[in-house]
């Protein structure tokens, strides 16, 4: 009798998951629906990701957003002299939980200012030079460095499938030609 109704409880339950949208079940890379006006081209998934992490103090990032550009088991790779280990992988929710409350705190605000383009077939390389400012009114950035985006079209759409990061110091000054 026990044994029936606990089967009963598991189908039920099972039921119920069924009818709930994938996007309520998981919020994770991968597993989103992507708007298709940021994943239709490299520029479009390019800007979509500086867009999403963008904004003023007090605002928190539209992070849904952010996780439907990414493919399964991407990476953010933040690397350079004031990273512990010289790189470390983090998970798309890794870098979410870390940057959250900082942005909320502090503003940022992301611009792509230069970039040179590899492609070929389905893969593109984006080396994506940035500037960083805590509101769009500063008149310097704070931060300069270039975003090495790795893409790849499958399914009709644009996949984010790492981004590996550095940012400028007096020793690695950013060089004219990704400037331009």
């Amino acid at each position: 009798m026990i044994k029936s109704a606990l089967k009963l409880a598991a189908i039920g339950l099972a039921l119920t998951m069924s009818f709930v949208p994938l996007s309520a079940q998981s919020k994770t890379a991968g597993t989103m629906a992507a708007d298709p006006a940021d994943v239709a081209t490299v520029d479009s998934i390019v800007a979509a990701v500086y867009a999403s992490i963008s904004g003023p103090k007090g605002q928190r990032r539209d992070w849904d957003r952010f996780r439907s550009l990414f493919f399964k088991d991407a990476r953010l790779i933040p690397s350079g002299a004031n990273t512990p280990a010289g790189a470390t992988s983090l998970t798309v929710d890794a870098y979410i939980k870390r940057a959250d409350q900082f942005f909320f705190d502090n503003g940022f605000f992301e611009r792509e200012i230069g970039r040179a383009q590899h492609a070929y077939g389905n893969i593109v390389q984006v080396f994506s030079t940035y500037d960083s400012k805590r509101t769009l009114e500063d008149a310097e950035p704070f931060a300069r460095g270039i975003n090495s985006i790795q893409l790849l079209k499958h399914s009709d759409r644009w996949w984010v499938m790492n981004i590996f990061w550095q940012g400028e110091t007096p020793d690695y000054p950013i060089p004219q030609e990704y400037l331009n």
